[in-house]
């Protein structure tokens, strides 16, 4: 993982962000997720600095989860070691909305 990975990881996991359960490296179909709360259906994805090159991609990538139900989340790498709490603010508003 990288840095910033580790940092969110370590807010995520085990429940401890507000008792969603989170997983990593979760494969869906061809794809590996960064974060998945599989009862939400939230996708996090921590994007690095070389991310733009693949942005093609990641509109395949992402219209394939979303038609698997999955709402896609991209979050900046250094925006979570600018504003970590802006950042779990932006997930707590979409985990908020899901209310399984």
């Amino acid at each position: 993982m990288t840095k910033t990975e580790q940092i969110l990881w370590n807010c995520l996991r085990k429940r401890s962000y507000e008792n969603w359960k989170f997983v990593r490296q979760c494969p869906i179909g061809p794809y590996f997720a960064d974060f998945v709360c599989r009862k939400a259906k939230l996708i996090v994805e921590l994007d690095g600095e070389g991310h733009d090159l693949g942005f093609a991609y990641d509109q395949r990538r992402d219209s394939f989860l979303r038609e698997r139900g999955y709402n896609v989340l991209r979050i900046p790498a250094g925006e979570m070691l600018r504003n970590a709490d802006g950042v779990l603010a932006q997930i707590a508003a979409v985990l908020a909305e899901a209310k399984p």
